[in-house]
């Protein structure tokens, strides 16, 4: 094998550091009231950090993770770290640019203090005197670890599942050290399927002769069968049905010997036995108990009537990045959302994604490509949290050209009209969209784009707003400008808004890509005073005489498709909508009906309005 440390794209050799952190005459108090004599913990970092110290990235490890995150530890070392294929130059957290930092937690069995540790006031290996330690406590560690460090502030907090759990801990808990923080695949308390699989593998633990109450240390036995079961019984929980069946379904193996009675030949079995004894070469029974006790027992909303409440204490700052995974059961999407729309509430800064994948909770390890991309973006985007510097934007007034070029699709691109209707009329359309918006105000973009938009209305207006988009594509550009966005189908609803939220909700050239415009309406009007939709006009005289006449559908520069190629799914006229809006009781508070040519012109100024519009762009409130 080559040497590692030359290895393109890896941080190379690296050592685990380990450091005892000082402590006051009565230990390192815990949350339950109990006490730790002594403090040692386990750490790896890697790339430099900048002369400011305004560049460290700390990584919160899963359940059973620990502080080897990337590169190798030997030159014959063939496994890297556990997300090697996340952090290293030029990755997705890039160590050219970054300082990045892990720890294995309190209560693991990694070098950090926890159950297999000696006691300083016995000599002997806690075992079953170990305390009770929170997800708070683990925090409070790492935070003791980083100012030992001497690290003042953090550009970024990350983690994934538990790792995740601890990145909302963090912002709540040190609310003015972290820039940014990012929460993957993880929620605000275990569903009650997840605590199940935790208890029985608890259980399993415990059911064996060989724990002796946790005191097995320097025995003969250990807990490895217990172990073992609870590490299978886990491993289960982090792989998709899809995933299951494509890397097993039902194969068989190959065995010359009889099976022991009970044992089955299929290869799903082989594998689980597999995980199970290479988990009890690693880790401690104990350490096992201690952590899932406290990822249990992890209830950010428990004391709290609104979960947003508990978001009060987030500094508003701090920008937040919750990532989904599609096919995750443990930690489901509606968990990741509801984190999202409990900040959201709360008035902080946020940001939203659900990243396809069929490899379950395991995507975020395994499966990084779109992860990378997005997680690259959000930690370098040159701005602020939700703030778009004016200078960055000085020449890219609305009369300057926008890009043409349609971005990529990755999720259902058969919503979004905007990137694709461009140039003139996009530009047009932003124009007199500012005009109408006060400055200082809030505003919701529905359909946003790369978020445009929103950056001439911060740049004029001094806006405060968010992007709404289903394009994966979309949501990564609106993120390089640094701004809030949410990747959402918007015929879904905007449940994830609270009511009155914003003074304006936009739905530029988008009305007539969604399946359910009558909704859409009406939820922008629960989340907003105002709206403003702007449309193609399927009225106009031109698109009346080409399907009159020629008996084809029209094609123009409002609407730019082909009836065989087209994202458009509803083609209505202004007399269309203003029907709608009297069926709804909308009040329409302006109409500006929109030209092109001289024939348009002259119809409108006879008062034809819905001959005359090649577009029209309406602003909407509740009619009281």
């Amino acid at each position: 094998m080559s040497d590692p440390s030359t290895t393109a794209g890896s941080v190379g050799l690296v050592e685990t550091k380990y450091v005892n952190i000082r402590l006051p005459p009565e230990g390192l108090v815990l949350e339950n009231g109990a006490s730790l004599a002594g403090l040692q913990v386990a750490y790896e970092s890697y790339g430099r950090l900048a002369p400011a110290g305004d560049n460290v990235v700390y990584i919160c490890h899963a359940l059973t993770g620990d502080a080897h995150v990337a590169g190798y530890h030997g030159a014959q070392d063939k496994k890297t770290g556990w997300w090697d294929a996340m952090v290293g130059p030029g990755k997705g957290i890039d160590t050219n640019r970054f300082h990045v930092i892990c720890a294995n937690i309190l209560g693991g069995c990694m070098g950090t203090t926890g159950p297999s540790s000696l006691n300083p006031r016995t000599g002997h290996p806690y075992g079953s005197s170990f305390p009770a330690i929170t997800t708070g406590d683990m925090v409070h560690v790492q935070y003791l670890l980083l100012q030992h460090l001497g690290i003042k502030r953090l550009a970024a907090v990350i983690g994934g599942s538990f790792g995740g759990m601890q990145v909302l801990e963090w912002i709540r808990r040190y609310p003015l050290m972290v820039d940014k923080g990012v929460c993957i695949a993880s929620a605000m308390s275990l569903s009650a399927q997840a605590l199940a699989f935790d208890i029985v593998g608890r259980n399993a633990i415990q059911a064996d002769a060989a724990w002796a109450g946790g005191d097995y240390y320097g025995k003969a036995q250990t807990p490895a069968q217990g172990l073992a079961q609870a590490r299978m019984i886990g491993h289960i929980t982090y792989l998709s049905s899809e995933n299951m069946k494509r890397k097993f379904g039902r194969e068989k193996k190959v065995t010359n010997e009889p099976l022991p009675r009970f044992a089955t030949p299929f290869q799903v079995e082989s594998y689980l036995d597999y995980q199970g004894s290479k988990f009890v070469g690693r880790f401690d029974a104990n350490s096992y108990l201690h952590i899932t006790e406290a990822m249990d027992a992890y209830d950010l909303a428990e004391n709290y009537a609104d979960p947003a409440e508990a978001f009060r204490c987030v500094d508003a700052r701090t920008h937040v990045l919750v990532v989904a995974l599609s096919s995750d059961w443990l930690f489901p999407p509606e968990q990741s959302l509801a984190v999202a729309r409990a900040l959201v509430r709360a008035g902080k800064h946020v940001s939203y994604c659900l990243l396809p994948s069929p490899y379950g909770h395991d995507a975020f390890l395994i499966e990084v490509e779109h992860l990378t991309d997005v997680l690259r973006t959000f930690l370098e985007s040159a701005s602020a949290p939700g703030q778009v510097p004016p200078e960055r934007y000085a020449q890219a007034s609305v009369n300057a050209q926008v890009s043409s070029a349609p971005a990529a699709p990755v999720i259902a691109p058969r919503r979004f009209v905007r990137k694709r209707v461009h140039g003139e009329l996009e530009r047009d359309d932003y124009i007199r969209i500012i005009e109408q918006i006060v400055p200082g105000t809030r505003v919701l973009d529905l359909g946003c784009g790369d978020g445009e938009l929103l950056c001439e209305l911060m740049a004029r207006k001094s806006i405060t707003g968010l992007g709404m988009d289903i394009d994966l594509e979309h949501v990564i550009g609106v993120l390089r400008k640094g701004m809030d966005v949410f990747q959402c189908d918007l015929d879904a609803g905007l449940n994830v808004i609270p009511d009155g939220a914003y003074d304006y909700a936009v739905l530029s050239q988008t009305l007539q890509v969604v399946r359910k415009p009558r909704l859409v309406l009406n939820e922008m009007l629960r989340v907003a005073r105002e709206g403003i939709v702007s449309f193609p006009n399927f009225g106009n005289w031109r698109y009346r005489l080409r399907l009159g006449l020629k008996g084809r559908m029209p094609v123009s520069g409002t609407l730019p498709f082909e009836w065989y190629d087209t994202p458009n799914i509803h083609l209505s006229t202004l007399k269309d909508f203003r029907a709608l809006c009297r069926m709804d009781r909308i009040r329409i508070v302006d109409t500006v009906c929109i030209p092109h040519g001289w024939g348009d012109a002259a119809l409108l100024g006879l008062g034809r309005r819905n001959l005359g519009a090649d577009r029209v762009l309406i602003r909407i409130t509740r009619d009281s």
